[in-house]
């Protein structure tokens, strides 16, 4: 970013116009208490060039591994045009769109998004701006809560744990009691489930699975959908959009949202972010959706026009009327997603699924052969298994990440039945040559 310093005259001209006369005047509502009290400990001064040398210094000294991590962010390969039509500076500056006569172009991207969503999920309609996969969680659990008038939400114990983190804590705002359905070899133990809800009868609002699980492991949607049905109680499949491309979609085995991360549509890892998550819905839960709702209608010439429809201005701007509080805006990142959907279409999404599928299976099969590697779950799974080592997960990270490679996420940080358990994923951006690398690894590792 260009640096730009004001003069000394300038900047008293500012202060004239505050009524203060020294800069330290703007502070003074600050408490000493919370002051540093002392001169920044700051490097000396250095010249524009002598800057971009340092940073170029910097950044030479990072290291690019080969990563077969997940875990609820993905690399998968961006197409070029994707970036060549982000940079566009009408996209690249945009933000809420609140006029909607000077926001035509933000609205349909918008617009787009959802209608592509819908696409994917087999649900009715979608909305925009949620932050990541786990707030759009949360925000569909109080959804569910809304609608059906109940304060319980049942959650499978195989969902990101970082996205039942937040749904805990969004829970506990709102009054709603969270319960945890246990698993049965790394899926979600139906029976257990369905105990659940005959036990807390007419009390559950929804039941959240997630497909592929947090395991890489698929589970049987269509029979945990139709106890949830039974029970009055509302689906919510969190899903992976890239395994939509051979998986079925949430509307067709019956769920009532879905909702997931659109990370891996077309947009890079970023060290975490930004992101953006998403929520479907079946029509009968439109008016209750939080975000941002784009619907196309005709203006006064009855030509095509783009709006933000069905939400009150509170949504917004009223916190305390609110029922979502989603204000930044993700059409950045939601417009990625498009324009990645519309460049692979139907047979380029389904190519990466089954890609990251084979390529997944031939990992797992490889390894499965080395000695002291157990795969531990039977069930079928997409392009994330677990294996079961004789060496501590941080030795196994360390080692292989001098050999250049990240994998092995550690399971029992979060599971800890699970202590020793590492979490690998494949994606379509890895070729046989680095699985191959990875396997002979792990097999110096083990000897």
């Amino acid at each position: 970013m260009t640096y730009i310093p004001t003069t000394a005259a300038e900047q008293q001209q500012m202060l004239a116009a505050c009524g203060a006369n020294r800069m330290e005047e703007l502070f003074s509502d600050i408490p000493n208490s919370v002051r540093l009290g002392r001169e920044l400990d700051l490097p000396r001064p250095m010249a524009e060039a002598e800057v971009w040398r340092h940073l170029e210094e910097l950044a030479g000294k990072n290291k690019r591994l080969v990563s077969f991590l997940g875990a609820g962010a993905y690399e998968h390969f961006i197409p070029s045009v994707v970036d060549h039509l982000l940079a566009r500076s009408e996209f690249y500056t945009a933000y809420t769109p609140y006029q909607p006569e000077i926001s035509q172009g933000t609205l349909q991207a918008i617009f787009e998004f959802q209608s592509l969503i819908c696409e994917l999920t087999g649900l009715d309609v979608a909305t925009a701006s949620h932050y990541d996969g786990a707030t759009a969680t949360a925000e569909a659990a109080l959804v569910a809560c809304n609608a059906t008038r109940r304060p319980k939400i049942l959650v499978s114990r195989a969902v990101n744990p970082q996205y039942r983190t937040v749904l805990a804590t969004y829970a506990r705002g709102q009054g709603v009691e969270l319960v945890e359905v246990p698993l049965q070899d790394g899926r979600t133990d139906l029976a257990a489930m369905e105990e659940l809800l005959n036990q807390a009868s007419g009390e559950v609002a929804g039941v959240i699975l997630q497909n592929p699980n947090f395991f890489g492991q698929i589970e049987t949607m269509a029979s945990a959908t139709d106890q949830t049905r039974k029970a009055g109680a509302l689906s919510i499949a969190v899903v992976d959009p890239i395994s939509l491309g051979l998986l079925a979609a949430p509307g067709e085995y019956g769920a009532d949202l879905a909702v997931g991360e659109g990370q891996g549509l077309g947009n890079p890892l970023n060290f975490g972010g930004p992101y953006l998550g998403f929520i479907a819905a079946r029509e009968k839960l439109l008016r209750r959706l939080p975000g941002r709702i784009v619907g196309r209608t005709t203006d006064v010439d009855g030509k095509r026009a783009y709006v933000l429809t069905l939400q009150a201005r509170e949504q917004h701007i009223r916190r305390e009327k609110a029922t979502s509080n989603i204000c930044s805006n993700e059409a950045l990142c939601a417009l990625a997603a498009t324009i990645y959907l519309a460049t692979l279409g139907k047979e380029g999404l389904q190519e990466v699924a089954r890609q990251c599928l084979l390529k997944a299976h031939y990992a797992q099969e490889q390894l499965a052969t080395l000695p002291g590697v157990t795969p531990l779950f039977k069930g079928p799974f997409f392009h994330e298994f677990v294996l079961q080592t004789n060496l501590a997960p941080a030795a196994v990270a360390r080692r292989l990440a001098e050999k250049g490679l990240a994998a092995g996420f550690d399971l029992g940080r979060f599971y800890p039945e699970l202590t020793g358990a590492l979490l690998f994923t494949v994606t379509e951006v890895r070729t046989r040559a680095e699985i191959d690398a990875l396997v002979a690894a792990m097999g110096g590792i083990l000897a």
